[in-house]
């Protein structure tokens, strides 16, 4: 047994965290051993990294109602439904390979995923009212098994249960992004939750078909995909690494209210699309770049409803395209909210179906790269994927979504749109966000700008208490 101590700066909470040694938990029957190419959307460079989710549930037995499965141990019963699943699911048992023209394919060699059984000293109560990423010591509630997060030859999923002394749980979970995106994800996760609560077999069935998003023979690039594109200047803004602050921020009905008295009324905005442009012009000033630079913003777009016919019901791949949008600091930061409104809202027009099979001829023909990263900021909104609904048997989750912002191989690139209620019982969006301190103390009072209309006077004297947030 592993033992190891958590600490947080936010709020010194301390937890002991004890571990067994993580096991290979492999479908429950035999599988067929075979190969499974992944998809060119798939593949790319961009996906070959281990995404974080977490979800902490509640003692339901203390609850009116109680639980599905009273007096049950949530480990043995997630463990038991993961074997189960994989038996649908067997690709996530397998192991990557990679063949010629670095394409990845799936070995179904029913090895298993990860699994971590762990306790912890510590109450869901003491995590606070507001769960929401950062999470204090995401890394014990995450266990790094040695060796494990290699993209070639590792498990594809690792997931880590750990009990809590309220009776609760934290279930948290790594990806291999190049295997699902958030909604497939969540499909084999409900999966396991169905079968955890009783079910013979899951209600959708997966369906692989990743050739619907392979390149075409020959392939040929029809559409413009500057996401791509290589950018020889390596001068400008560079985010230091070595100071990185984690917030998160709350928009509930208010906020979204306040952020809308920007928006013309002639341009017609989701939520999505005005906290984008709100958020992209207040990072943007907070970083200071130089007002020539080029600063790009990066909406992931689900292109599952852009087929036709439409892709399978069932089908748990990446569908998604990283449209990009761009502008100079200067205008971003002296134009008003609409001019980064109308940016985002043509760069997500220009998702089409052609558009995604022309970005998977592009991978093909330039070697699977890495989209753009050089002053590039991403948001991914997962408000619909269904984190929040994911039910073993004990209810639904405090909290369910990604474990943090900043994910991938560039840190503080990143960030999610993630279902929240806060403590007042208002639903909105909780953003985590990864800055530099000093951008990050910045950031806070453009947006208190922008929410609350407050003088530069005020700014500068007040604190980042306006918003949800906590910081490690």
């Amino acid at each position: 047994m592993a033992q190891s101590t958590a600490a947080t700066t936010k709020t010194t909470l301390r937890f002991n965290v004890t571990r067994r040694a993580p096991e290979l938990i492999p479908p429950a029957v035999p599988t067929p051993h075979e190969f499974k190419e992944l998809s060119d959307i798939d593949d790319q460079e961009g996906l070959r990294f281990q995404i974080p989710v977490i979800q902490f549930y509640r003692n339901m037995d203390d609850h009116s109602g109680g639980s599905v499965l009273k007096g049950r141990d949530p480990a043995r019963v997630i463990k038991e439904a993961v074997a189960k699943a994989l038996v649908s699911y067997y690709p996530f048992a397998g192991r990557l390979r990679e063949k010629a023209g670095r394409k990845l394919v799936v070995e179904c060699n029913g090895k298993g995923i990860m699994f971590i059984e762990a306790e912890a000293d510590v109450s869901l109560e003491d995590f606070g009212e507001a769960l929401q990423p950062p999470f204090p010591c995401l890394e014990e509630l995450l266990f790094d098994v040695p060796g494990s997060t290699t993209v070639l030859d590792s498990p594809l999923i690792l997931i880590q249960v750990t009990r809590l002394k309220c009776g609760g749980f934290i279930l948290a979970l790594r990806l291999n992004h190049t295997m699902a995106d958030a909604p497939g994800l969540v499909q084999f996760m409900n999966a396991v939750a169905e079968l955890a609560r009783g079910a013979q077999s899951p209600s959708i069935q997966p369906v692989w078909e990743r050739h619907l998003l392979s390149a075409r023979n020959p392939p040929r690039v029809t559409c413009e995909h500057r996401e791509y594109e290589e950018i020889a200047d390596t001068k400008g803004t560079i985010i230091p690494l070595d100071d990185m602050v984690h917030k998160s921020f709350f928009f509930g009905p208010t906020e979204i209210a306040a952020l809308r008295r920007f928006i013309p009324q002639h341009l017609k905005s989701s939520t999505f699309e005005i906290l984008t442009a709100c958020l992209w012009r207040c990072r943007t000033i907070a970083l200071q770049p130089d007002p020539e630079e080029i600063v790009r913003i990066m909406c992931i777009v689900n292109a599952r409803s852009l087929f036709n016919p439409s892709l399978p019901s069932g089908f748990y791949g990446n569908a998604f395209a990283f449209p990009i949008a761009l502008s100079t600091a200067g205008k971003l930061a002296t134009n008003p909210i609409g001019y980064a409104l109308g940016l985002i809202k043509k760069t997500k027009s220009d998702v089409t179906q052609e558009y995604m099979a022309s970005l998977a001829d592009l991978m093909v023909l330039k070697g699977r790269p890495h989209f753009t990263v050089v002053r590039t900021f991403v948001v991914s909104d997962v408000t619909r994927a269904g984190f929040a609904d994911l039910d073993y048997g004990w209810g639904p989750p405090a909290y369910g979504g990604p474990a943090k912002g900043g994910v991938g191989a560039i840190p503080g690139v990143a960030s999610f749109y993630i279902p929240f209620k806060n403590g007042n019982g208002d639903k909105g969006i909780v953003v985590p966000l990864c800055l530099p301190g000093n951008a990050m103390e910045i950031f806070v009072k453009e947006l208190n700008k922008l929410l609350y209309e407050v003088s530069e006077n005020q700014v500068a004297s007040s604190e980042s208490s306006y918003f949800i947030s906590s910081s490690l």
